[in-house]
């Protein structure tokens, strides 16, 4: 009987295990760096099948573009940095459901044209990026055309000072479906950026000492941003030009300067503003073109103005908020308000309660004569304090005269609405 050689034996189990093992969907892991198979990240994406891991050990690696364009994981262990030297977008994502993990990622290149970033996502689906460290990228990290993401636990840094110099942290363009969550981002010109992006969430980030806004919308609709916190960035939120936006539980604090809010909403309807904290801004909301928004369970303390509700704004409703130590609670710029507020708490309110069921006798008006002058005449502000501002005030009070008739909470609460 004619035998097989033990060589050709191993082959053939060889060919017949990596069969076996490409049929069932076992992956591979290939390993790079010093003393590794494979010396550059590039050599060991080649080597990739889809479904395998190539894992990248400690050490800096200056590739250039490095292009992802298979369904593989692309794991750093011990922090290896991927340094695009000032010149190259770094780490280019091209195909579905590829993870990125455990990099350092810095240095990319700046144009203003093509838009390079430190991780940037093409056209892609269910692609993960998840405990990344960006440093001093031009966009940290950059979706497009992109569904079902999930953006996680990832810290993107960079040191701008102009806002022509920087790209966004996070920056989202003409996608679906993704998940933001738990990003620290800071040093971008704006820390998350939503441009016709719709059904997706953003959630427990902080986004701090940014140049712009911490979280800016545009043309986003039926999104939702949960339990984060914006804190000095020139402006917490913006949402514009958008509808259908949930902004439950975030912290607004420490955003000052001379056009800093809280939250921004300019063109923006049919949304939902609950369990926020607007904490020492320049004014906690500004409202402009805003229809049909309900503000409820709010703390506005602390803040120049605690809302700002410009004459263009109809069918809002404010109701059950805690308006504290704000210089003004809420000023306007015209004498017509289509809005209405409802059982909030107001500590300027100097009403009584003859029945003791925590609801003040009195109706309140929120809106004070100064907060009027000052809106039409903002050097007026020196006078602030001062006794004539107080008589006016108290004045207006009594027998309103020049502030709007239906500016009024019927319902004023005598103490704080525990949140």
């Amino acid at each position: 009987m004619h035998t097989m050689c033990p060589r050709l034996i191993k082959i053939v189990l060889c060919t017949l295990m990596t069969g076996l093992l490409m049929h069932v969907g076992i992956s591979r892991s290939l390993h790079v760096g010093s003393g590794h198979p494979y010396v550059s990240v590039k050599e060991g994406i080649a080597a990739a099948d889809q479904g395998d891991t190539v894992i990248i050990h400690a050490g800096t690696y200056k590739e250039g573009n490095i292009i992802v364009d298979k369904t593989i994981t692309l794991m750093g262990m011990d922090w290896p940095v991927l340094d695009g030297q000032l010149k190259y977008e770094v780490l280019s994502v091209k195909a579905n459901n590829v993870v990125v993990t455990g990099l350092v990622i810095q240095n990319s290149g700046h144009a203003s044209l093509d838009d390079p970033g430190g991780i940037k996502v093409y056209d892609s689906r269910g692609v993960h990026i998840i405990g990344n460290r960006l440093k001093d990228n031009f966009f940290g990290i950059y979706l497009q055309y992109s569904k079902h993401c999930i953006i996680k636990d990832n810290i993107v840094k960079a040191s701008g000072t102009e806002e022509q110099q920087i790209g966004n942290g996070i920056h989202c363009w003409k996608s679906d479906s993704l998940q933001i969550v738990g990003n620290t981002i800071s040093g971008h010109r704006d820390g998350i950026y939503f441009e016709f992006v719709t059904g997706s969430v953003i959630w427990r980030n902080i986004a701090f000492d940014n140049i712009r806004y911490g979280l800016h919308f545009m043309f986003s609709n039926d999104d939702a941003y949960i339990t984060n916190l914006f804190r000095n960035n020139g402006a917490g939120v913006a949402v514009m030009f958008t509808k259908n936006v949930k902004m439950f539980n975030n912290t607004f604090e420490d955003n000052w300067g001379d056009a800093a809010h809280g939250l921004l909403l300019k063109e923006i309807s049919d949304s939902y503003i609950f369990n926020n904290r607007f904490i020492r801004n320049t004014s906690g909301i500004y409202m402009e073109g805003t229809n049909r928004i309900i503000v409820e369970k709010n703390i506005f303390k602390a803040n120049g103005w605690g809302m700002k509700i410009q004459a263009s704004c109809m069918d809002n409703v404010i109701r059950q908020n805690n308006f504290m130590q704000n210089t003004f609670d809420i000023s306007t710029n015209g004498s017509l308000v289509l809005n209405t507020f409802d059982s909030n708490y107001w500590d300027k309110y100097e009403g009584y309660d003859l029945n003791k069921d925590n609801v003040g006798d009195v109706p309140y008006r929120p809106l004070s004569l100064f907060s009027v002058i000052v809106e039409q005449n903002p050097p007026a502000m020196l006078l602030y304090r001062s006794f004539i501002v107080t008589l006016l005030d108290r004045s207006e009070k009594i027998i309103p005269t020049l502030t709007p008739d239906n500016f009024i909470d019927q319902v004023p609460l005598m103490h704080v609405i525990p949140l």
